[in-house]
């Protein structure tokens, strides 16, 4: 039987990525990753499209390279139509059409956000691997989404719970800001985190209905805490910076994982997993080990390398689309934003 080879691309913001899989397993994945952007606090989309042109030709060459195959031999091209930046996602989607079109192949649109969900089920080859099984719920939370996801097949997925204003990555990334921190604040966070006392401080934790979120309360609470500290001492910053990062990581956390425990117990699902960037937190990977012992979850925690924005994610969605001969039109537009 031929073996069914899908080429990924991912450019829904500022990583270019290509990969490669031979049915469900991964042969390639290449991210070409713009630091210019941490001179800016933040992703410039304009500098970030750029970028997107200069790196997407060498970034799927590689991809194909890696692979140990040839052009020809691509069954299908899955791209990433959104959510994301829209000039990104324009370079990333102009290119897949001419690469499909001079190949003669389908194209296949993917949801960045059911992309992340499906990076569990990417397998590498000498690896053991145990994908999730349905139904489960996964908690999605990046610097754009901080959304609880009830999973009930490939294609069939519900939201039951997402954030009303700011994601849980946007609450790090600005309060790292406050503490002088470079973009991306997360994993500095993180790192200073692991060294402070996360009982130091307390901050605002909203108590928002059903399984929704909100993180703007938490960042005018550590803001509103800093000036007032400062004022007092201006060198609070300094002498207290793990212990803020601590308790400001403890306070995410636990906000996350209480509404997550809640819509395990209201569903009755004790298969929960995570995606998105947010998931390569130690503190929450850690809260998930914990309510796994606690609670007879079932956890399934992303590698690393499928955390970040990545093409891998975007091929395992494009190869089950494949097999329901789930193609899109050359003539699709991408688009900015929408739900799962």
């Amino acid at each position: 039987m031929k073996p069914v080879y899908i080429l990924a691309i991912e450019s829904s913001c500022d990583d270019t990525s290509a990969a490669v899989l031979e049915g469900d397993y991964l042969l390639s994945n290449v991210i070409a990753s713009q630091k210019v952007h941490e001179l800016y606090g933040g992703v410039v989309p304009e500098l970030a499209s750029r970028a997107h042109q200069h790196n997407i030709v060498p970034v799927v060459d590689l991809a194909i390279k890696q692979a140990g195959i040839k052009k020809e031999e691509i069954s299908a091209l899955a791209y990433t139509r959104g959510p994301g930046l829209m000039g990104s996602l324009l370079v990333g989607s102009s290119f897949a059409k001419g690469f499909a079109r001079a190949l003669d192949i389908p194209m296949i649109e993917v949801n960045h956000l059911q992309a992340h969900i499906l990076a569990h089920f990417i397998k590498e080859k000498g690896e053991d691997h145990q994908s999730p099984q349905f139904p489960f719920l996964c908690l999605l939370v990046s610097g754009g989404n901080s959304q609880i996801v009830l999973v009930k097949s490939y294609k069939d997925m519900e939201i039951i719970g997402q954030t009303i204003d700011d994601a849980a990555g946007e609450a790090f990334d600005k309060c790292a800001k406050m503490l002088g921190l470079p973009y991306p604040g997360g994993p500095h966070i993180d790192r200073l985190a692991k060294e402070g006392n996360s009982q130091a401080f307390r901050f605002n934790k909203p108590q928002i209905p059903e399984f929704n979120y909100s993180f703007s309360g938490l960042k005018t609470s550590f803001l509103y805490r800093l000036r007032d500290e400062v004022a007092k001492n201006p060198d609070f910053i300094e002498e207290n910076k793990c212990d803020l990062c601590a308790s400001l990581q403890h306070t995410v956390v636990s906000i996350l994982m209480d509404k997550l425990y809640k819509a395990s117990k209201a569903y009755g699902i004790k298969e929960v997993a995570v995606a998105g960037g947010v998931s390569a937190n130690s503190a929450l990977r850690a809260a998930f080990q914990d309510y796994s012992k606690r609670y007879g979850w079932k956890i399934h925690l992303p590698k690393f390398s499928y955390t970040t924005d990545n093409a891998a994610m975007v091929a395992i969605c494009g190869y089950f689309k494949y097999l329901d001969k789930d193609f899109c039109p050359i003539e699709a537009a991408p688009f900015s934003s929408v739900a799962i």
